[in-house]
């Protein structure tokens, strides 16, 4: 679970002990991801987890495609977006 008071590191550790293990490459390329787009660190956390439950590992292009997409859409909550994820098709990827 996603809270906002945890920062991307802490997150990115959690995601370490569950077995999703990033080079430093893909995380100096979240960490691009997140001062390109002036995104917070819930909202990066947000685009990981749809990355991951979409793609089922991570994939950089996505992740970015769906970082820049919650931006522009101005989400602030998990809820909105899994909501947005949705209208966009991406949750059908998961369960196929």
């Amino acid at each position: 679970m996603i809270r906002r008071e945890n920062q991307l590191g802490n997150y990115l550790l959690r995601l370490k002990r569950r077995g999703f293990r990033f080079g430093e490459d893909v995380i100096s390329f979240i960490y691009f991801g997140k001062q390109s787009t002036g995104s917070s660190d819930y909202l990066v956390s947000l685009s990981i987890e749809l990355t991951l439950k979409c793609q089922k590992h991570f994939d950089p292009s996505f992740y970015l495609s769906v970082l820049e997409r919650l931006q522009a859409h101005q989400v602030t909550t998990k809820k909105q977006a899994y909501e947005l994820a949705d209208q966009l098709g991406l949750l059908q990827v998961q369960g196929k």
